[in-house]
């Protein structure tokens, strides 16, 4: 896929790229999803590990068929980890790799799901937003852990959820994906809204707790070449 126009740049510091993602998050758009006419989901995941004394990311983007979630598509990159890791600022050490993966795409997915977080962010500005304003195409995050917000815990039956909220506004949804099992922290990112993008995540959720173009992506990103 065609690397899109430069957003900005990632040498920043972290004040330069905190007031940037304030700057950004004015440009995120809900857009309702049908979810009938997506063909194409694709999982994203950045993994991180010393290889030969340095520190290398690798991100991976897995393109699946949908509703059957067969794979069509693995792209791998791989480049030094030069930013630090600083909470909330996710997407400036990992972009990056991101868009040199995206570049080597062939298939252009109709929806992608990060591992990570969408809109539940200080800044309204977690990764899969925020790559999601890079590429202009509709982003999920689907975060494994909490990171910030309040919520009552769901139910325990599979699909169970209730509202997070950030500094009192809707931010995300806390979804049991599975039956007894932890939930996830689903947001919409980019030219997505919250019901798509939960509807998205169950109907791409398998006998895991993890949609499995997640788990494909996961275990994509850290299949590292000797």
């Amino acid at each position: 896929m065609e690397i899109p126009a430069a957003l900005h740049s990632w040498n920043l510091s972290p004040d330069e790229a905190k007031a940037l993602q304030t700057q950004l998050a004015g440009l995120l758009r809900d857009k309702p999803l049908d979810l009938a006419a997506v063909r194409t989901v694709a999982g994203v995941d950045v993994s991180v590990k010393e290889v030969h004394g340095q520190v290398i990311s690798q991100a991976a983007i897995v393109v699946a068929t949908f509703p059957d979630l067969e794979i069509i598509e693995t792209v791998r990159a791989q480049r030094p980890t030069d930013y630090p890791y600083i909470p909330g600022l996710l997407t400036f050490r990992e972009g990056p790799v991101l868009l040199q993966a995206w570049a080597q795409l062939k298939t252009d997915p109709d929806v992608l799901i990060f591992d990570g977080m969408g809109r539940i962010h200080p800044r309204l500005m977690g990764i899969a937003a925020h790559m999601g304003l890079w590429l202009q195409r509709p982003t999920i995050g689907c975060g494994k852990t909490h990171f910030l917000g309040e919520y009552d815990t769901p139910g325990l039956e599979q699909g169970a959820s209730s509202v997070l909220t950030v500094f009192g506004q809707p931010r995300g949804v806390v979804l049991r994906t599975r039956k007894k099992v932890k939930p996830v922290y689903i947001s919409p990112g980019h030219l997505m809204d919250m019901a798509g993008a939960v509807a998205l995540t169950m109907a791409c959720t398998t006998k895991y707790r993890l949609p499995q173009p997640i788990r494909y992506a996961h275990i994509a990103a850290g299949q590292y070449e000797a």
